[in-house]
């Protein structure tokens, strides 16, 4: 089955002609709003003083939640200490990657993987491979915004845990398309949702709420189908009052896009026969 025509709404920034290309393969009408753009952190204090404990064998692990942080800490360290002396300290520690992203960043700089979470790869299967492990001093570095409940989870399991921030999310430097999204979502213009990262909801409510439709978006994304890349996002969703209608089978821009694509038409008239 394909989205016969429907229309399909995006926030994916760094991907957006890639989903919009997928929707429409799978006969969408698709509209994509980009909702973030990468900032490195200006004053990287924290990740410069984690290095150094680092460096000093100050840590037992070292958590690596997303690729594009793994590189631009690389990046980072990389520029201050030359291109081996972070592999190295690496190699001196338990390295967790949450997911194939990060694993396959850590490959590229030469560093073995020792765990890695498991699909859907949220912060909940981080904790699941690290059950019963001796290491108490973790370095954690984090993504776009803090995870407090998994850095909660692991200071009650009696761990230190130092996070490293390494970017952060900022709106795009065009939010015109973002605030059309917001708008259109309130005002019933779309049949289907798609959000592929938690940051994509807080920033779908800032605009918004400039926009004086934010209290409206609840109820509309009721009468649509929602879709969700996994667990994290489906959580943000959930703290916004909306329930993801589906999450694929696998958390993957294809597997959402195919999946939504052979469901939304059922889920919709079941919305609308209610």
């Amino acid at each position: 089955m394909a989205f016969d025509g429907m229309r399909v709404v995006s926030l994916e920034s760094r991907r957006a002609a890639e989903i919009a290309k997928l929707i429409r393969n799978h006969g969408g009408e698709p509209t994509v709003a980009p909702s973030m753009k990468e900032i490195p952190l200006e004053n990287n204090d924290a990740a410069l003083a984690a290095a150094e404990r680092l460096f000093a064998g100050e840590f037992d692990m070292a958590i690596f939640l997303t690729g594009v942080g793994t590189r631009a800490l690389n990046s980072l360290l990389a520029a201050r200490h030359g291109e081996e002396r972070f592999r190295e300290a690496l190699g001196r520690v338990t390295v967790v990657a949450r997911g194939p992203k990060p694993a396959a960043a850590l490959r590229e700089l030469g560093v073995s993987v020792e765990l890695k979470a498991p699909e859907p790869n949220t912060w909940r299967d981080v904790l699941e491979v690290l059950k019963n492990r001796p290491e108490r001093r973790i370095a954690v570095q984090e993504y776009g915004r803090s995870n407090p409940k998994l850095l909660a989870a692991l200071r009650e399991r009696g761990a230190e845990v130092t996070p490293i921030p390494i970017y952060q999310w900022a709106l795009p430097d065009d939010t015109g398309p973002l605030r059309d999204a917001a708008r259109g979502i309130a005002r019933g213009r779309f049949d289907v949702a798609m959000f592929t990262t938690p940051n994509q909801l807080t920033h779908l409510f800032q605009v918004a709420a400039g926009e004086g439709v934010a209290d409206s978006l609840p109820a509309a994304l009721s009468k649509i189908v929602v879709a969700s890349i996994g667990p994290s996002t489906s959580e943000m969703l959930a703290s916004h009052d909306i329930r993801a209608d589906l999450e694929p089978s696998r958390p993957k821009m294809g597997y959402l896009v195919k999946e939504a694509a052979e469901r939304a038409s059922a889920i919709l008239r079941e919305k609308r026969a209610v």
